[in-house]
């Protein structure tokens, strides 16, 4: 599903990425753990798409994303790509089931496939009872929840997270993780998910290390 080969990434003088290289096998769940400024958000955003390597190559279910356009870039977050980031990112005036759509408007999905896709994934997140509040009147673990339905409505082939529990408390952390662990499972989507949570390091089928911008187990 994920195949890395050689990334590098410089910022002016900061080398960020130095020659990562690894492959992460489809529908498997992996953990990318180092401390804060070793490089796991920017290997992220390389792998999404997000950003471009100075030198190496990232290829995703068979893409060259390196290779890419900013139009096949664009193409590639919206079909095969999805992301969960710490801040949950829910547009506030929209209801929780309208923010779990809107990937499926943007796509032109018919009123009836939408809704029921959207029914579906609120219910695998454990907010069917919760599809018409927005944002606002959500904790801050559904908000995230909300997030995760929304970032698998397009059946995304890789789910991105960055620090998905980072503003949760530890109880909420550990349910979201899980969460993602049962994604994994059920919709078959392969997900790489930065984190300092142990939890979730033993949730993942793989540890990938990095420090100072090289994997370094």
């Amino acid at each position: 599903m994920l195949r890395i080969r050689g990334v590098h990434r410089r910022f002016g003088d900061v080398h960020a990425l130095r020659g990562v290289s690894f492959d992460v096998a489809a529908g498997s769940m992996v953990a990318l753990v180092g401390r804060s400024g070793s490089g796991k958000t920017t290997l992220l955003n390389v792998v999404g798409g997000l950003d471009r390597p100075d030198e190496g190559t990232v290829e995703v279910d068979g893409v060259d994303v390196t290779g890419l356009t900013e139009d096949g870039l664009s193409r590639l977050r919206r079909e095969r790509v999805a992301y969960v980031f710490q801040t949950f990112g829910l547009i506030p005036v929209l209801s929780a089931a309208e923010n779990v759509g809107a990937p499926l408007r943007l796509a032109r999905t018919p009123a009836a496939d939408r809704e029921k896709r959207v029914s579906m994934l609120l219910e695998l997140v454990g907010l069917a009872g919760h599809a018409d509040q927005k944002p606002g009147e959500l904790s801050g673990g559904q908000q995230q929840r909300v997030a995760i339905a929304r970032a698998l409505a397009a059946s995304p082939r890789l789910l991105i997270a960055d620090e998905p529990t980072g503003q949760l408390d530890a109880e909420t952390g550990r349910s979201v993780m899980a969460l993602l662990r049962a994604v994994v499972e059920s919709e078959g989507v392969t997900a790489l998910v930065s984190t300092h949570d142990p939890v979730m390091m033993a949730l993942a089928d793989r540890v990938i290390r990095i420090s100072d911008g090289q994997v370094d187990g």
